[in-house]
């Protein structure tokens, strides 16, 4: 496939990079700084601003798909609207530049607890981390309305670790996947596994899903 690929340089966006390579798709790194993006192979560095729709349209066209690892960041001023606009920016410029695959990397932050009630508006829920797990779900709940696409939201598990590529995972829709002991949890490099693989076989079209060991 060619892929585009926001937010190539960030920690989830550098593992899935080399994951897509490695599977013999050509990537076209949209970044903000095109020069950190490690030379490789069958990817294509590009400088993008992903709150530019007219420029962002330009570079999605001729993409079978596009993978969206950005994320405007934690604990700084604004960050939910910034999450938002960026969200919104990015599912327009897949829809005019006609790439109808479009796979977001969110936050867990909206996954169910047991209550069936989303962590992020509970009392214990980090209060670092609370403004952009709430412009998450609303780029969650924004794409729920989309049907121009047929987008598939990911939300990994709370703790989200460097680590081996390991190659399994198990997969969950709208409540975490914990293991043994009972800790949501996987490595980047696997993560970058599943959603490589759902680029691939798509199993979650117009769905959220989460990943765990």
């Amino acid at each position: 496939m060619k892929i585009a690929l926001i937010g190539a340089t960030g920690f989830i966006g550098k593992e899935l990079l080399p994951e897509a390579v490695s599977r013999g798709h050509s990537v076209t790194a949209l970044v903000r700084n095109a020069d950190k993006v490690e030379k490789r192979e069958g990817v294509n560095a590009v400088k993008a601003d992903v709150l530019d729709v007219a420029d962002l349209t330009e570079k999605l066209k001729g993409h079978d798909i596009v993978l969206s690892a950005y994320n405007p960041g934690w604990g700084e001023p604004d960050i939910q609207a910034i999450h938002i606009k960026a969200s919104k920016a990015i599912t327009e410029a897949a829809k005019q530049a006609g790439v109808k695959r479009l796979i977001v990397v969110g936050g867990a932050g909206s996954l169910l607890n047991q209550e069936g009630k989303q962590f992020v508006d509970g009392p214990d829920f980090p209060a670092e981390y609370r403004e952009g797990a709430l412009g998450a779900r609303q780029a969650l709940n924004d794409l729920k309305t989309e049907n121009g696409l047929d987008w598939s939201f990911v939300s990994p598990p709370f703790a989200l670790v460097p680590g081996p590529r390991t190659g399994t995972y198990r997969l969950g829709k709208d409540n975490p996947v914990v293991n043994a002991e009972g800790h949501s949890t996987v490595s980047v490099a696997d993560l970058a596994v599943a959603i490589l693989d759902e680029a691939g076989t798509p199993k979650h079209v117009r769905q959220r899903f989460t990943v765990g060991y």
